[in-house]
């Protein structure tokens, strides 16, 4: 059990994951969330922001350019894993209970930014924790066309990665006392997770009632 809880512990730990794991254990994560159901509360927003901050600082020793060609390959990669999981058997989600690894309410609410949004959710879901990975799963699911798919997932996957963590470069290469405040970048994210989920959550709910 303990060795369970040890492992969840580094997996939900952004600084540690970027200093012992590097690169590959990044993109992997990256390519995760943004797709597999079962990987929605993986750090996200703040992971690759720290990467970027990281990398400018030197800590993690990677070409700013290949960190974000492998990011970004992840996040699009992982999302149309996520759209053919939801186009072949997505029609599963309908009728499976809740669990750890799914909830319910986080495809009713994602279907709530889809009915909004239509397949620009795809690119605005890359800023929302959650949503992010259920967006593909269930343009897969509503059968949206696969070129549509398809672009708003590249640009999408683009504008979050060169944002966060080109923005996360420039940090860290102009302030590298940055690191020392990681915590407090952390927390930052995590507040503005948390406002998003709860405030789309209660908004979803809203309109269902």
């Amino acid at each position: 059990m303990d060795s369970i809880i040890d492992f969840f512990n580094y997996i939900l730990n952004s600084e540690e994951i970027i200093r012992t794991g590097g690169l590959l254990v990044i993109t992997f994560i990256v390519f995760a969330e943004n797709g597999l159901f079962f990987a929605f509360f993986l750090p996200g927003d703040y992971l690759v922001f720290l990467a970027g901050v990281f990398c400018g600082t030197g800590i993690l020793d990677v070409p700013i350019g290949i960190l974000l060609i492998c990011m970004f390959t992840a996040a699009v990669l992982g999302s149309l894993v996520g759209y053919i999981f939801g186009k072949y058997f997505g029609d599963r989600f309908e009728n499976k209970k809740d669990s750890f690894f799914f909830k319910r309410k986080h495809i009713d609410t994602t279907k709530k930014y889809f009915d909004k949004y239509g397949s620009r959710t795809l690119i605005i879901s890359r800023f929302l924790p959650i949503v992010r990975t259920f967006a593909p799963i269930l343009a897969g699911l509503v059968r949206m066309p696969f070129a549509s798919f398809l672009v708003n997932n590249v640009v999408g996957g683009a504008i979050w990665i060169f944002a966060l963590t080109g923005g996360g470069y420039l940090f860290g290469e102009r302030f590298p006392g940055i690191v020392d405040y990681v915590q407090y970048i952390i927390l930052f994210f995590l507040a503005i997770t948390t406002f998003t989920v709860v405030k789309g959550y209660l908004n979803a709910r809203k309109e269902m009632n």
